[in-house]
């Protein structure tokens, strides 16, 4: 058992976050006294959401998740669910990789034209000099 300060550091969040996953269902903490007491299974599925939300999921999306980890059912049909958003979270992001490089390139287009432009002021004063 965990207490929410413990959860938090572990996971390096603030408690405010563990509540705010509370409230939206991903985590169902025991009380002792006044307490919230966190057992494994919560800590498992924190680390899933946590693991959801690095990957660019929606709450909901991390909530299926969550919930296909404790389903005793036949987890078939949400596998199949799942591996669909992962195959639209992965097409995105490489677009957004695409589209990355893209723009490091024009980037690299106009460092390389702004030094070309400073130096030529540089080149024309020592071809005066020279002269």
């Amino acid at each position: 058992m965990l207490t929410i300060t413990e959860l938090a550091q572990e996971f390096d969040i603030t408690p405010r976050a563990i509540r705010f996953y509370e409230d939206k269902g991903l985590l169902t903490p025991q009380r002792a006294g006044r307490n919230r007491v966190y057992a494994q299974r919560d800590r498992t599925r924190l680390k899933l959401t946590l693991r959801g939300k690095r990957l660019g999921l929606s709450l909901q999306e991390i909530k299926q998740l969550v919930d296909m980890y404790d389903s005793p059912s036949d987890t078939v049909p949400q596998l199949q669910a799942f591996l669909r958003v992962l195959s639209v979270h992965r097409t995105l992001l490489e677009q957004q990789r695409e589209d990355i490089e893209v723009t490091l390139a024009e980037i690299a287009q106009h460092e390389a034209r702004c030094r070309q432009l400073l130096a030529a002021p540089a080149r024309r004063k020592a071809a005066r000099a020279a002269s």
